[in-house]
């Protein structure tokens, strides 16, 4: 029994050195042997071991002598040999170190090995299908690529399709838009002509009616004059017509408060005059009224005076410490030494005076002003239609209007040159925007006008 137990436990001690330590005589894949490797470490440790060890002799005085000797060699020789031990003893743990690595890449190896042959059993009965699979792969694949390129024709094909469809679509769209812009184009601008065609027929119309309206007028007035001249004794001197009875006097001042504007308006809208009286000594405003040009003169620094035959407007301006004097402008301007003056301003006056005295005027502004001097004129514009059915004919102390054309060559004829004629104020009623922009612009544009001229 305990011989029994004795080899087992030897047998279980030899199999844990051979799994510890495989050898190429028991593993079934070859490993190195390092049988050699394990004997010359084990002689290179016998010599590690004997140094500085004294060779044995037989005992006797002399051998303890010479053994004493050595000893004594060894001691003092020591620190010199010291390193080479170091050196040796580190040899001998790298040659230990290589010979476990050594061991254990056996041992891996030999795992290594029954693992494959494990690997090699499971799929020995899958070798066949493998073969199976590797002999159709070639057929697999150029199946798959022919059916690769069979789709790859055909997206490219429906791709081209889709592609021409659309762009054919596109260009029907882009021509049934073209034409029906140009249609509505023509047919906003058929309506359009359509309209400023009947607009203006309606309006020549209007107009035709108006004059035929205004003739019938003037027919049965002169119709009825006749008669009742007809009818009067003849002895009987024939009375004065209404037209020529002289003016009743009435409050002047409140009626330019109604319908002209106030004070600050007319100051406000005479302020566009005021750069080309820059440098101007000698300035006389005509017809100054309630003194807006004069007051704008005095905030810029400038001398100016007027005149005016109300003495109401002469009394105002005077109340505001402005320059005014009461007398008729033709009165005034002939009492006045020749070449006197540097500038003229004459606004809303010439449209009072009768036609016969504005030559006169010209010649006497002419004769006034030193050469280069400046004459300002404004009056109502007649060339817009607006004027005569709102604000000319409002004023009784209006005789006629005066045409810009009519001014500037009266002006002309009295030595002025360089004229400029300025138009101001449009007319600004929405209901115009009806008419032809042409038509408006020539009938209906500025309801008043400027000249602006230079003595020559």
């Amino acid at each position: 029994m305990a011989e029994n137990d004795v080899t087992a436990e030897l047998r279980a001690i030899r199999e844990r050195v051979r799994a510890r330590y495989p050898q190429s005589s028991d593993a079934k894949v070859p490993l190195p042997d390092l049988m050699p490797l394990l004997h010359a470490r084990d002689a290179a440790l016998a010599k590690v071991a004997s140094i500085g060890t004294v060779n044995p002799r037989p005992p006797g005085a002399v051998n303890n002598a010479i053994q004493a000797l050595k000893r004594a060699v060894a001691r003092t020789l020591r620190w010199f040999v010291r390193d080479q031990v170091e050196f040796n003893r580190g040899v001998m743990q790298c040659v230990e170190s290589t010979l476990a690595a050594l061991n254990e890449c056996n041992r891996s190896l030999s795992l290594l090995y029954n693992q494959l042959e494990a690997l090699e059993r499971r799929a020995a009965p899958l070798e066949g299908q493998f073969d199976d699979i590797r002999k159709h792969w070639a057929q697999w694949r150029a199946e798959w690529e022919r059916k690769l390129a069979t789709n790859e024709v055909q997206f490219l094909r429906a791709v081209a399709d889709l592609q021409g469809a659309f762009q054919h679509r596109v260009t029907l769209l882009e021509s049934n838009f073209r034409e029906m812009v140009a249609a509505q184009h023509r047919d906003f601008t058929g309506a359009l002509d359509r309209s400023a065609t009947e607009i203006q027929k309606r309006l020549w119309d209007d107009m035709a009616r108006i004059r035929e309206e205004y003739e019938r007028l003037i027919h049965q007035e002169l119709r009825v004059v006749r008669q009742r001249a007809a009818a009067a004794p003849a002895a009987a001197p024939p009375s004065p017509p209404a037209a020529s009875r002289p003016l009743e006097p009435f409050d002047y001042l409140r009626f330019e408060d109604r319908f002209r504007g106030s004070f600050e308006q007319v100051k406000e809208n005479q302020k566009f005059y005021l750069p080309y009286f820059q440098g101007a000594s000698e300035v006389l405003d005509l017809g100054c009224g309630r003194g807006e040009f004069l007051a704008l003169m005095k905030e810029a620094g400038l001398k100016a005076r007027g005149v005016d035959s109300n003495p109401e407007c002469v009394a105002l301006c005077r109340a505001q410490g402005l320059d005014a004097i009461q007398a008729d402008l033709f009165d005034f301007l002939a009492q006045l030494p020749e070449l006197s003056l540097d500038a003229v301003f004459c606004a809303q006056v010439v449209e009072h005076l009768p036609m016969g005295a504005l030559p006169a005027l010209m010649t006497l502004l002419a004769s006034r002003l030193r050469k280069g001097g400046l004459a300002v004129m404004e009056t109502p514009n007649p060339e817009c239609l607006a004027i005569f059915a709102s604000h000319f004919y409002l004023d009784p102390t209006h005789v006629r209007p005066v045409p810009p054309h009519l001014l500037v060559f009266l002006l002309e004829e009295s030595g002025f040159g360089r004229i400029e004629v300025i138009r101001r104020f449009p007319v600004e009623d929405r209901s115009l925007d009806e008419l032809p922009a042409g038509f408006r612009t020539q009938f209906f544009g500025a309801q008043d006008y400027a000249v602006i001229a230079r003595r020559l």
